[in-house]
């Protein structure tokens, strides 16, 4: 039977795989800047955005992770984000 601290671990890296599957969508468009403003890219970006703050959401009521912890998740994808925009806009 997996104890807390395995729960509490398994919970984090799941939540780590998604930020890093979001941060992949990310990736590509920088690499890619041909479409600078692309809505269906954007809103794709935004529902997984929406999404992944769910999901930690959810992992911090349940007591998987701590808040700090998710809001961490959060603010590493957002800071890339502003990366990719501050490269697409004039």
């Amino acid at each position: 039977m997996p104890t807390q601290t395995d729960l509490n671990l398994r919970a984090m890296q799941l939540l780590k795989e998604d930020a890093e599957k979001i941060a992949q969508l990310i990736a590509v468009q920088l690499d890619n800047l041909t479409l600078p403003k692309c809505p269906l890219y954007e809103e794709v970006l935004d529902t997984q955005m929406f999404g992944l703050s769910r999901e930690i959401d959810f992992a911090v009521r349940a007591r998987l992770v701590n808040r700090d912890e998710g809001q961490q998740i959060i603010h590493d994808l957002e800071r890339k984000l502003a990366d990719l925009y501050s490269k697409i806009l004039p």
